[in-house]
C-alpha cells in the first residue's frame, strides 16, 4: 500500500517510521528544518524502551511525489484540517481514502466535504510521540488505535487495520463512531490542558492527588455532554481511560504542551472548547473545561500567571470555585 501521511510532526513522524517497514511512506509537511533533517540525516527514531535506530524517509513538501496514494492519513493540528483535506483530494487515487487520526471534533466531517463520504473515515489513538528536536522523535508510550468500521468506504478498514497491526499498533475496528470521537475528545480534554498549563508530562497527573482529581473530573464533563446526545463512549468510565492512557504515556509530554514551548497555536478550540460549545447547547455544565481553555488561551498570549506546578493547580481550583460562585 502507498502511504502519504500528511503532517510531518511528532505523530506523522511515529506513525511513518513503523509504517515504512510494511508499506511505501512519503511524509507531506511545510516545516523546513524537519523537512531538512529527515532528508539529510533520517529520523532519529527512539522506541519506549529507549532503544534508538535511524529510519529514512521520503519527506517532502511537493504533493507530486506521493501521487497516487492509497491511504492519507491526516496528522496535522485540527485548525488545519481544511487545507489537508485539498491536499487529500490532490494526492489520493481515485480509490483512494483520507483517514484521520486527529484530536478534537468535526475533521470527518470537514474531510468528507471534500473528499466525500466513501473517501474520508476515522481512528483515534492513544499511542504517545514527543519531537525531541528536528529529525528525532520519541516513542513516548504505546497505546490502542479504534478505527471506525464504516461500510463501503474505499478502503476497507479491515485492510488499514491489518496494515497497523503489521507496523506493530495494536487495532481494532469499531461501529461507534460518534463514541470514538468523543472517547478521544473525554482523554484529551482531561490530560492535554492541564499537562499544557502546568508545564508537566502526563505521568504527573496520574500521581499529583489534585491534578489527578482535575483530570477525572474534565474527562466526566465530556462524558456528560456525549450522554446529553445519546453518544456511546466505546469505554465505560471516561474518568478511568484518561487515568489509564496518562500512567500508559506517563513520560510524554502532550501535544499541547509541546505546542506551548515552541510558540505555536494550540488545539483548545478543537477540545475544551468544543466541549463547551456543545454543553451550552445542551444544558450541561462544563466548568473545568471552560476554566481550562481560558487558561491554555492565556498561556498561548503570555498572560498566564503560575509558575509552578502547585502554583497552577491553586490557580485552577480557585478559578473553578469562582466560576461555581457566580452560578
Amino acid at each position: 500500500m502507498r502511504v502519504a501521511i500528511i503532517g510531518v510532526g511528532a505523530m506523522g513522524c511515529l506513525f511513518g517510521a513503523k509504517l515504512s517497514q510494511v508499506a511505501e511512506v512519503t511524509l507531506l509537511g511545510h516545516w523546513p528544518a524537519q523537512l531538512t533533517a529527515l532528508r539529510e540525516r533520517g529520523l532519529h527514531f527512539i522506541g519506549p524502551d529507549g532503544r534508538s535506530q535511524t529510519i529514512h524517509l521520503a519527506a517532502t513538501n511537493d504533493p507530486q511525489t506521493a501521487v497516487p496514494a492509497d491511504l492519507a492519513l491526516i496528522l496535522v493540528k485540527s485548525q488545519q484540517t481544511p487545507q489537508a483535506a485539498q491536499l487529500a483530494q490532490r494526492i489520493l487515487s481515485p480509490q483512494g481514502l483520507a483517514l484521520t487520526l486527529q484530536n478534537g471534533v468535526g475533521n470527518l466531517e470537514q474531510l468528507t466535504a471534500v473528499l466525500g463520504q466513501n473517501r474520508a473515515n476515522l481512528g483515534i489513538t492513544s499511542e504517545g510521540a514527543a519531537l525531541l528536536e528536528p529529525g528525532v522523535v520519541r516513542h513516548a508510550g504505546s497505546g490502542h488505535t479504534h478505527l471506525a468500521d464504516a461500510a463501503e468506504t474505499a478502503v476497507p478498514p479491515q485492510k488499514i487495520m491489518n496494515l497497523f497491526e503489521a507496523a506493530g499498533f495494536a487495532t481494532s475496528l469499531s461501529p461507534n463512531v460518534a463514541g470514538l470521537v468523543w472517547g478521544k475528545l473525554a482523554v484529551n480534554a482531561g490530560i492535554n490542558p492541564l499537562t499544557a498549563v502546568l508545564q508537566v508530562p502526563n505521568g504527573f497527573l496520574a500521581e499529583n492527588a489534585t491534578a489527578r482529581e482535575l483530570m477525572i473530573l474534565a474527562a466526566q464533563e465530556v462524558a456528560a455532554v456525549a450522554a446529553a446526545q445519546n453518544i456511546q463512549l466505546p469505554f465505560a468510565d471516561a474518568a478511568a481511560q484518561a487515568l489509564a492512557v496518562a500512567q500508559a504515556t506517563a513520560a510524554n509530554h502532550s501535544s499541547m504542551r509541546q505546542d506551548l514551548l515552541n510558540g505555536r497555536p494550540t488545539e483548545i478550540e478543537a477540545i475544551c472548547g468544543a466541549v463547551v460549545a456543545a454543553g451550552q447547547r445542551l444544558g450541561v455544565a462544563t466548568p473545568l473545561n471552560l476554566v481550562l481553555q481560558t487558561a491554555v488561551r492565556q498561556a498561548e498570549q503570555g498572560t498566564w500567571p503560575a509558575a509552578t506546578p502547585g502554583e497552577a493547580l491553586q490557580l485552577l481550583q480557585r478559578k473553578i470555585t469562582d466560576f461555581a460562585d457566580m452560578q
